[in-house]
């Protein structure tokens, strides 16, 4: 069995004066303030959301 790209996303920018559905899409993503990161796995569900707040983050792939 292969194993399954994983990819880390942090938030390096506030959410605030953004729309809420960003916040939301942060906070499913497991990141609640500055400075937080979370490990997934690199599914296109999970992209989909990267994508959506790519401003807002910084991603590696590991």
């Amino acid at each position: 069995m292969a194993e399954t790209k994983k990819v880390r996303v942090k938030l390096v920018k506030s959410f605030i004066a953004r729309p809420p559905k960003q916040e939301r899409i942060a906070n499913a993503l497991g990141l609640r303030r500055i400075g937080d990161s979370a490990v997934h796995a690199d599914t296109p569900q999970i992209r989909g959301m990267i994508d959506r707040i790519n401003h807002l983050l910084e991603v590696t792939e590991e």
